[in-house]
């Protein structure tokens, strides 16, 4: 089995008021069991104002202002994922990738790999948002392989190379032009001989990882970046609501109820659901154990107990909230391979947006078709169906949809949507008076 190890990047933030803006100055280091790790970089995004800052290591402060109540979006990236350190025989060890030269990199930079038996070698070239912009696959002899890369339009790629199921990866910076084209990777010859180097840390899966956190900051806060996924919450593996059980899982920065909401007294889907003090649901065609199955169905309104503030607690456990838009496109960015948290692939709506993100957040059993997913993150959606308005419920096995807390206006508001024929999701506006699942996200 192999050992989880969480990691942590810690980030505070210093918020001074100046004309009507504030001035954050973001300090932060990075610490793995209180023992120091380097990281690699964060990325702000204003999602309110439609803007970026990146801080690169080694740097660690940065000034950025902001307006009372922009949303920031914090998403920390780590190009490792450590699994272990152990003891390692040597031709594992000197399987080495080194150092692009020159770094930061003009219009082409070089790379070099040394593989101690022939083999073939996997290599992927990512960007910042985690969008593998260069794929290859080359059988390599013995010896120091030296390749030449081209980059496009980024200014921070991510070289992984995998050899007989070892990955090594390095970070690439860009200071050259802007120039719109493709990234390209040639081989420019190898030579015999041994590794100057050896590594000596074993690292397993060794990918670009990122992890996204969300807030509107109004006084200095301590934010913390995990990098860990598909484990109950530390520290709180179970949540009793209710009279029910039910499990957590952590997915990078967001800690989820792993199931979906079944709280409330069951009502005929003839009715509507109603501001009486009750928490109501439906059961897919009325029928008891498809809640306990599938979740109870809520009409919005009732969902956020006839709020419409974003964010808010509704039906959610004390300590829990209703999740936002924005907290349902940081999930998916999180576990999609192609499309990283922040992407504008995650702001599209009425379309199935993503590569593999719903086949990733999907059962393994349970969708029509072998429409099955991966359940990759241990985030276990199921098709639910839901329940329109006309007193009809539809598509169980078929698709799931989950509302999120975010209205469009006085009558519609955003839930986010699998199907069994789509690897990707959809978000779309729809009536609250449908009735979709439930899940709810640990407060901060």
């Amino acid at each position: 089995m192999k050992a989880k190890i969480l990691l942590l990047f810690l980030v505070t933030g210093i918020i001074s008021g100046a004309m009507g803006q504030n001035t954050i100055d973001l300090n932060f280091t990075a610490i793995d069991n209180a023992a120091y790790v380097q990281l690699d970089s964060i990325r702000i995004m204003n999602r309110t104002q439609v803007g970026e800052t990146i801080i690169y290591w080694p740097d660690t402060t940065l000034l950025l202002e902001i307006s009372p109540g922009d949303l920031l979006l914090y998403v920390g990236y780590a190009t490792f994922s450590t699994v272990g350190i152990l003891e390692l025989n040597d031709d594992i060890s000197s399987f080495t990738v080194y150092q692009n030269y020159p770094n930061p990199m003009g219009d082409r930079s070089e790379v070099s790999i040394y593989i101690p038996h022939s083999g073939k070698v996997h290599m992927v070239i990512t960007d910042l948002q985690g969008k593998v912009v260069l794929r290859t696959d080359r059988q390599l002899d013995e010896g120091l392989h030296t390749f030449r890369f081209h980059p496009g339009g980024g200014d921070l790629y991510f070289f992984t190379a995998c050899w007989k199921g070892i990955s090594r990866s390095i970070r690439m910076v860009s200071t050259g032009p802007m120039n719109g084209k493709s990234c390209r990777l040639d081989y420019m010859g190898s030579k015999a001989g041994e590794a100057v180097l050896k590594n000596s840390l074993q690292a397993n899966d060794l990918i670009v990882r990122q992890s996204g956190i969300l807030d509107s900051p109004e006084e200095s806060q301590t934010y913390t970046f995990q990098f860990a996924t598909n484990i109950p919450c530390p520290g709180m593996p179970t949540v009793e609501y209710e009279g029910q059980v039910y499990n957590t899982i952590q997915v990078f920065s967001q800690c989820w109820l792993k199931e979906n909401l079944n709280v409330g007294t069951m009502i005929s889907g003839s009715l509507s659901q109603s501001n009486n003090g009750t928490i109501e649901k439906y059961c897919y065609n009325n029928v008891p154990d498809s809640c306990t199955k599938y979740g109870g169905l809520y009409q919005w309104n009732e969902m956020m107990q006839y709020s419409i503030q974003h964010g808010v607690m509704g039906i959610c456990p004390p300590g829990w909230h209703l999740p936002t838009d924005e907290e349902y496109k940081v999930l998916e960015g999180s576990v999609d391979s192609q499309y990283g948290i922040g992407d504008p692939e995650w702001d599209l709506s009425n379309e199935y947006r993503g590569y593999d993100a719903g086949t990733n957040l999907k059962t393994t059993s349970g969708w029509f078709e072998n429409g099955n997913g991966t359940d990759l993150f241990g985030f276990s959606s199921l098709p639910g169906g839901a329940y329109y308005d006309d007193n009809y419920f539809g598509d169980v096995g078929a698709y799931g949809g989950w509302w999120t807390s975010s209205e469009s206006d006085n009558w519609l508001a955003w839930p986010h949507w699998l199907s069994y024929t789509d690897p990707g999701l959809n978000r779309d506006i729809l009536p609250k008076e449908d009735g979709f699942s439930v899940r709810c996200i640990r407060d901060n």
